[in-house]
């Protein structure tokens, strides 16, 4: 090679490698690392009304890389892998200090389901083997105590196993079950004296490979369930076990589980009276069959308004084909797609091309200009990873272990980082907008009004909204009960102490908003404040 060529080559590699870098960095959005090893990789994760979060395994997988307290150890002789297992499967993370704590789970938590009661509890329910028809709950507590940890519930139990499961709260802040592995049925907690009750749209969406499991279940305004499953979507009144409306066919492909995208419920508004679902990627019919790990994702969403008196669905293309992607629910009402894989399925060691790049889908902008590509991580998070919204607006991510026991010397790892990204909104530029929200009420009845103030560095310019964000449970690329409803707010009137008073009002009921603790944020020109935390209460 002349000096002359290899000069060339030189400044031609020199500008790939500069506008590559150029072009990560104009992206929006940043990374952080939390914690660089928690100890266990998380399958379901949920943040608590005291400003933690329950990171949870499953409990047959062997040694994690955290140990429980002396004398914790759990002793099962049924288990395959560890009669006696003195290993944590769940931690709580302090989100002030980014320590982690063991807790002790004893019963297999294995693709299990989970949603918060109206009290702040988390209540757990399924799992595999001797996990199959358990109840749990955690009751959180200040992050400085160490009393609160996994209670397994022994008076009651499933009415029918429940594996690949998905859970809801309803307005009158029952938790409904739904579906499951060999389970075409609901039920409830606290459980009915009727026990399950057989629903057969999970037996009609079902094909060859399952591709009805973990259905994803969001409340409608109306007080009915919509429920979607593989391609098919009905809307389900569980008070009467009818299914009062059929969707159209989503094309594109199986949504669900083994072939997940993801799903969300857009922000609830206005009236309240309109409900939209996005469901976003998926797999091909026939990879998980196949155990294809290069078959291309699919990248196509459906949105369709639920409550319409003609639901379509409307297609449109994300910038990335896109499996086990999770849907975040953004304080703004934006939805932040992130995670997943860009070929293969949900299984063990079934996918490649790990999906780096974050999307931002704004839900109202015009049909094709919905979508912007975010600033890329650069750790995988595919098969059994999370991604959960944060007090601060952050989105906090666990998890990712495409294995059956956990595995570190491979091209995927089972992943023990636990990252928060910041989309722009939280970018320095905007530290001027961003409001403080300095007085909220800590409980709420429903039509209340009410008031909160915030002080903001720039004065405020048109309608700081106000609006509430539960915290739903994210397993297996689907939040469940995930839920954001913009209050009906004044305009932001300066008092004399330098605040912005702002009048609002309580979600109409538990159709709106069933009871519970939420999140509360004030948005300003598109930027949120840190929430403090309401109890919504009957």
């Amino acid at each position: 090679m002349t000096t002359s060529n290899f000069l060339f080559l030189f400044f031609f590699i020199f500008l790939i490698h500069f506008f590559t870098i150029t072009s990560r960095a104009d992206l929006p959005g940043t990374w952080e690392l939390l914690v660089p090893d928690a100890g266990i990789s998380s399958m379901h994760t949920a943040v608590t009304h005291y400003n933690t979060v329950v990171l949870l395994d499953r409990t047959d997988i062997g040694p994690s890389r955290k140990r429980l307290p002396p004398h914790h150890c759990r002793n099962d002789p049924n288990d395959p892998i560890l009669k006696k297992d003195c290993y944590a499967h769940s931690v709580l993370l302090d989100l002030k200090t980014n320590s982690v704590r063991p807790l002790m789970i004893l019963t297999d938590t294995w693709c299990s389901s989970g949603q918060f009661l109206p009290d702040g509890t988390l209540l757990h329910t399924g799992g595999d083997l001797d996990g199959f028809r358990k109840f749990r709950k955690f009751t959180p507590c200040e992050s400085s105590s160490s009393v609160c940890d996994w209670e397994e519930l022994q008076n009651v139990q499933l009415s029918q196993g429940r594996w690949y499961s998905t859970n809801q709260i309803l307005p009158t802040g029952e938790i409904i079950i739904v579906g499951g592995r060999a389970a075409s049925s609901v039920e409830f907690f606290p459980p009915r004296e009727t026990g399950a009750v057989e629903f057969p749209f999970l037996t009609q969406a079902e094909d060859r490979q399952h591709d009805n499991l973990y259905p994803y279940v969001h409340l409608l305004p109306n007080g009915h369930l919509f429920i979607f499953a593989n391609n098919k979507a009905v809307m389900y009144d569980f008070t009467a076990n009818k299914i009062v409306r059929d969707y159209p066919i989503l094309d594109g492909g199986p949504r669900n589980y083994p072939s997940a995208g993801s799903s969300a419920m857009l922000a609830l508004t206005e009236d309240y009276s309109s409900a939209t679902i996005v469901i976003c990627g998926g797999a091909q019919f026939g990879a998980y069959l196949q155990r294809s790990t290069d078959t291309p994702a699919h990248g196509s969403c459906g949105r369709i308004e639920a409550t319409g008196e003609n639901p379509v669905w409307e297609m449109e293309d994300m910038p990335f084909a896109r499996i086990m992607g999770d849907m975040v629910m953004l304080p703004t009402g934006e939805i932040l797609i992130i995670n997943g894989a860009q070929a293969g399925t949900q299984g063990f060691e079934m996918a490649s091309n790990p999906c780096l790049n974050p999307v931002l889908y704004r839900p109202n902008e015009p049909l094709g200009l919905r979508f912007m590509t975010l600033n890329p991580g650069t750790v995988p998070r595919m098969y059994h990873s999370t991604a959960n919204m944060l007090p601060d607006g952050r989105i906090l991510l666990a998890g990712s272990n495409p294995h059956f026991f956990y595995k570190f010397a491979v091209e995927f790892p089972t992943e023990l980082r636990i990252e928060a990204f910041s989309p722009e909104y939280l970018s320095a530029d905007r530290a001027n907008l961003r409001p403080v929200l300095v007085e909220s009420p800590e409980k709420l009845k429903y039509a209340e009004d009410f008031g909160v103030a915030v002080t903001v560095e720039l004065p405020v310019v048109g309608i700081i909204e106000v609006n509430l964000a539960n915290a739903p449970f994210s397993t297996h690329s689907f939040s469940q009960g995930q839920r954001l409803v913009k209050l009906k707010v004044t305009n932001a009137i300066p008092d004399d102490a330098g605040k912005y008073r702002i009048g609002c009002t309580a979600p109409p009921d538990g159709k709106v908003a069933p009871p519970g603790y939420y999140m509360v944020f004030a948005v300003n020109q598109g930027v949120p404040s840190v929430a403090r935390w309401v109890q919504l209460v009957v």
